[in-house]
């Protein structure tokens, strides 16, 4: 089976933000080494962490035209962060990994959803 796991940041301190600046180095060393394990998990393919939701564009098409505006519609602690790709055996493989995402812990949420 194939999976898309959806990293919703939520409240997750980010590198280059004051609270991220807040946290120990120790602790810095461990959300590193989090998403390190996480990217060596057989099965995974890496995705890309996403820029702010504030850089965001959305589009809609009205009267046969784009419409493009600022940011998506989602609270900010929904937006998406990041995402990455497994295929595993079965859905408890997604929910294994997906628990040792370190934004799943630290303030956020991460959603799985099956590829038809």
């Amino acid at each position: 089976m194939k999976f898309m796991l959806l990293i919703h940041q939520g409240t997750t301190p980010l590198p280059g933000t004051p609270e991220w600046d807040a946290l120990s180095g120790e602790e810095q060393g461990e959300v590193y080494a989090g998403y390190q394990a996480v990217n060596e998990t057989p099965g995974m393919t890496p995705g890309e962490r996403m820029a702010d939701p504030a850089d965001a564009k959305t589009v809609r098409v009205e009267d046969g035209g784009p419409i493009l505006v600022d940011g998506p519609f989602a609270e900010i602690k929904e937006a998406l962060g990041g995402y990455l790709f497994l295929e595993a055996d079965d859905l408890q493989a997604a929910v294994d990994l997906a628990a040792k995402i370190p934004a799943a812990r630290m303030g956020g949420a991460v959603e799985i959803r099956p590829l038809l």
